[in-house]
């Protein structure tokens, strides 16, 4: 297993526009907003992927930076803290589950930042960066 890294920063009321969130639509390939299901990341072209991690340690960093800088623009004290959400993080990868936390920010702006287990055991799309590159260990 490995993972990839997604986020996204918008107009929280986009996350409104369901259709363009859904593997099935037309637009969800093009569309930039975080899907409804963690695991459809996946199915976004590859160019989505913020980062790759065969290794727990660099995916805890990656997430523990992308939320101190989203962190700045909290519009109150985020009630769960980081640490909190690193040692889920940290619990649930290794065992195949999808981290996605997502925050409100100021002015009405939302951000989704998320580790995609790959493969998934919720969705069964390829591995964006092709099999030959991480085979499927099923």
């Amino acid at each position: 297993m490995h993972w990839h890294a997604y986020t996204w920063t918008g107009a929280g009321e986009e996350r409104g526009w369901e259709p363009e969130r859904r593997p099935d639509s037309p637009e969800f390939p093009s569309s930039p907003l975080p899907p409804m299901l963690t695991g459809d990341w996946l199915a976004k072209p590859r160019s989505r992927i913020a980062a790759t991690f065969t290794e727990l340690q660099p995916a805890l960093e990656w997430l523990s930076a992308r939320y101190e800088r989203a962190r700045a623009g909290f519009p109150r004290p985020d009630g769960i803290g980081a640490d909190l959400r690193l040692a889920a993080a940290r619990d649930v990868l290794p065992r195949g589950v999808d981290v996605q936390w997502g925050e409100w920010l100021r002015d009405g702006r939302f951000v989704t930042i998320g580790m995609i287990c790959c493969p998934n055991r919720h969705v069964r799309h390829p591995c964006p960066l092709g099999r030959s590159a991480y085979p499927d260990p099923r």
